[in-house]
């Protein structure tokens, strides 16, 4: 089943996009009045991007593609799901916004992209869904101008660790397998009529930063939060606005992490 995750996670996330659309969790009402999307860290590691080239990778629906398009950039967003790059270019369209869209495999990027980026930039559930790291390390530094920057942040790999009610330790923290699970509801809406078979991995730290540094990219800045800017898992408060955690853990452990990269000097 392992050597499928492409179709059956694709086959998720085409099913996701309309429940999603019209789910409260993403806000789109706010959005088409002008609300930005992106929270708190990521807006605090792009800084100014008006006038730059900003490659977005698993874009989903778009809504983080053109927020950054709102704020002055030129963006590129990828993904995987053919319903997903559908709805992000009738939402480009619909809110007269211009940004470029492509349905692909991520590890495919390449084949598709003719111009280099000032950011590449990808946040929240995205590396679980990719099996090897390497590959998508290599698509970042070959996307990135030789001044350009990678903007990451994603969920901490040892909330992965948990079961779905952060009761146990049920996953390795270490990837030494797939996980394979059927999968009802989305993290959008837990309501939503739909239960597919997917297939993610756990990624520790050391493997994120091994495959950065082994396609050529210095790490410039790493962080980690004790919150989820997401009210997207089970039992989770909001300790202030925007900020979330397990209900029974609080700070206790890491729920987020960040970091910036750029090209190592040739």
């Amino acid at each position: 089943m392992e050597e499928n995750y492409l179709a059956l996670n694709r086959q998720n996330w085409n099913n996701r996009v309309e429940g999603h659309l019209q789910s409260d969790f993403y806000r789109m009402d706010a959005f088409r009045s002008g609300e930005n999307s992106l929270k708190e860290i990521e807006l605090g590691l792009l800084g100014d991007v008006s006038g730059k080239k900003v490659l977005h990778l698993q874009c989903h629906f778009g809504q983080d593609s053109l927020s950054l398009a709102r704020m002055g950039a030129h963006v590129t967003g990828i993904d995987f799901s053919e319903k997903a790059i559908e709805s992000a270019k009738t939402l480009a369209s619909e809110l007269e916004l211009q940004a470029t869209f492509i349905c692909c495999d991520i590890y495919d990027s390449l084949q598709f992209l003719t111009e280099k980026f000032d950011i590449v930039y990808t946040t929240y559930g995205t590396i679980g869904w990719l099996p090897d790291l390497s590959k998508w390390a290599e698509v970042i530094a070959n996307s990135l101008k030789p001044n350009g920057k990678l903007i990451f942040v994603e969920f901490h790999p040892v909330v992965w660790m948990f079961d779905d009610d952060f009761q146990k330790v049920a996953y390795n923290y270490f990837q030494d397998e797939a996980i394979v699970e059927e999968i009802s509801g989305s993290y959008a809406d837990k309501s939503l009529e739909i239960t597919d078979t997917t297939i993610t991995w756990n990624h520790g730290l050391s493997e994120v930063y091994q495959a950065l540094q082994n396609a050529g990219l210095t790490i410039d800045h790493f962080s980690e939060y004790p919150f989820s800017p997401y009210d997207c898992l089970k039992d989770l408060v909001e300790v202030e606005p925007n900020r979330f955690q397990v209900k029974h853990l609080l700070n206790k452990i890491p729920m987020v992490y960040a970091l910036t990269a750029h090209p190592k000097n040739p």
